[in-house]
């Protein structure tokens, strides 16, 4: 087995990040691509799929797109099952689509909750089933689903996404319970609060901003770049005995009171 900074070396791998046409999955696909893995960005818009291969730092052969929706499960097996035949097998997967809403629980829009357990829970089973039937089939993969410090705590005016990141988290295990007999790693990665076009209006209101300066230990909003190790250390040879864990990346938020 290899040791030291090797145990991290994603070269000859090849990673599929949902969601990373921006924000926190197009930082973890830069991340893995430096690591040494070719990458496959993912979205649903086309054009904003296509200007982040262009803009992210990889050589030529490297980056690759895949557009599809991760809602849709007939479409999403149909892309991951002709990439597969076409281009080669998918070793890592980061389930990283999502979305957020916030609104009083008690106001709360049905279609609203629907979209948003679609998107955060459905795309983690679309993606992670159509992906984890090549892998199972090679007995060795890696799949990392990005959770939340929502996993373990409440706020209000986010109850749908809680209970969405709870779910995730517990997906995460079930994954794991089922898939590691065939050689598959399934963990989670939990951000805190991080500087992201999601949290674009948390960022821009100052009195929230102070508030989650006094409430995290760290004192201040994470930067996408430090969700970059954890991720590399999921997807890599380092973790080969890591299953069903979800990994908190919160400045300390989850520790304390």
């Amino acid at each position: 087995m290899a040791s030291g900074v090797e145990l991290f070396d994603l070269t000859g791998k090849r990673a599929l990040v949902t969601g990373s046409s921006q924000g926190i999955g197009y930082a973890l696909a830069q991340g893995l691509l430096d690591a040494g893995a070719e990458v496959v960005l993912n979205g649903r818009d086309t054009a904003k799929l296509e200007a982040a291969a262009a803009s992210i730092n990889g050589a030529a052969g490297k980056v690759h797109t895949l557009a599809f929706d991760a809602t849709d499960h007939a479409a999403v097996k149909a892309a991951i099952d002709g990439f597969e035949a076409s281009t080669g097998p998918i070793d890592i997967l980061v389930n990283n689509a999502g979305m957020q809403f916030r609104t009083p629980l008690e106001d709360y829009p049905a279609d609203m909750w629907a979209k948003l357990m679609e998107t955060n829970i459905s795309t983690v089973f679309n993606v992670g089933q159509a992906v984890a039937n090549h892998m199972i089939k090679r007995g060795a993969g890696k799949i990392i689903n990005i959770a939340s410090v929502q996993t373990a705590l409440a706020r209000p005016g986010i109850a749908p996404y809680t209970a969405t990141k709870g779910a995730v988290g517990n997906l995460t295990k079930g994954m794991a319970t089922d898939w590691a007999q065939h050689g598959l790693q399934v963990n989670a990665i939990a951000p805190g609060y991080f500087d992201t076009p999601l949290n674009e209006a948390l960022v821009n209101d100052p009195e929230f901003s102070a508030w989650l300066e006094k409430r995290t230990p760290a004192g201040r909003w994470g930067n996408v770049e430090e969700l970059v190790g954890a991720c590399i250390f999921l997807s890599s040879a380092a973790s080969s005995f890591v299953n069903g864990h979800t990994l908190y990346v919160d400045g300390g938020i989850t520790a304390s009171l």
